[in-house]
């Protein structure tokens, strides 16, 4: 798909609610990386309406979509992949394995 903005620096956040879990609980701190590598399935953050959503992003059908893991939670459609500002590439002390890769 594409890569992020760049020269940025990776930076953590905490989950807060729990529309992401199983996989991220309620609490739990990621990482983001503005650089790292955007693919379909990949958790992203997303600017969205005055903030930011932390989804799964999902690419279907020829849309873009934010979804959440959680069940009644409305998926968002994006037009393209601007909205996106960083992958999570940590969680909670484990690295995941669709991270970015270094050559």
């Amino acid at each position: 798909m594409q890569e992020g903005s760049c020269g940025a620096e990776p930076f953590a956040l905490r989950v807060i609610g729990d529309s992401m879990a199983p996989e991220f609980k309620d609490g739990c701190v990621i990482i983001i990386d503005p650089e790292g590598v955007i693919s379909d399935g990949c958790y992203v953050l997303a600017r969205h309406g005055d903030g930011y959503i932390f989804r799964q992003l999902i690419y279907a059908g020829g849309k873009y979509l934010l979804k959440a893991l959680q069940e009644g939670h409305e998926s968002i459609e994006m037009p393209d992949l601007t909205p996106v500002a960083g992958v999570i590439v940590q969680q909670a002390g484990r690295r995941r394995a669709d991270r970015k890769h270094y050559v």
